[in-house]
């Protein structure tokens, strides 16, 4: 299974995230972390991330007989790379898009379901602006995206840390105008805009 058919699955997009942040968990712990979801679903998907390579056996130990396996993320596996993206379809990224906003979805349902959850205390944001960028500029906000949210990648769990779900969507929602084409000014215009 190539990499994009690896992660374009929500569960094992879940199971991903999970382990983000060089956390290394039992396939019992994961199936906790996303209770929503069947502990066989949990164990089947993290197979298969495991198998594809995205994740690695940290430690096994004997349990009652059985053998049990911690797993850690392969960040350098965790990933579509540039080029794969390219060379996708527009089925493949739709598919990827609305793979990620089920995972959206869901994470946001189990937080609600938190009785600790607090989304004005925890700032939560979901904010959506439509701006006009050129493609040098669209290029600069991506560029501080990445230097706003890289340096916090490695961040390992602490007492004092809470894991966010970030998820920086951006697309073209309109083409852009013509090159002359005429924008009229409301300046001066007898009639307010409206």
């Amino acid at each position: 299974m190539d990499g994009f058919e690896l992660l374009a699955h929500p569960v094992r997009l879940r199971v991903i995230h999970a382990l983000r942040g060089g956390r290394e968990l039992t396939t019992g712990e994961l199936c906790e972390r996303v209770a929503d979801v069947s502990k066989a679903t949990v164990y089947r998907h993290v197979d298969v991330l495991a198998a594809g390579g995205v994740l690695e056996v940290a430690e096994e130990r004997r349990v009652r007989g059985a053998v049990e396996r911690r797993y850690r993320l392969r960040n350098d596996r965790a990933s579509i790379d540039a080029d794969t993206a390219a060379s996708l379809s527009r089925g493949d990224h739709r598919r990827l898009f609305t793979t990620a906003l089920a995972v959206l979805a869901a994470e946001y349902e189990t937080y609600l379901g938190n009785d600790e959850a607090d989304p004005a205390a925890d700032q939560v944001g979901y904010r959506q602006h439509a701006v006009w960028l050129s493609p040098g500029e669209l290029d600069q906000m991506i560029d501080g995206m990445r230097m706003a949210i890289a340096p916090h990648l490695p961040n390992e769990p602490t007492p004092d840390r809470t894991q966010y779900l970030i998820s920086p969507i951006h697309f073209p929602i309109t083409p852009p105008p013509p090159e002359k084409a005429h924008i009229p000014s409301t300046e001066n215009s007898p009639i307010p805009p409206t």
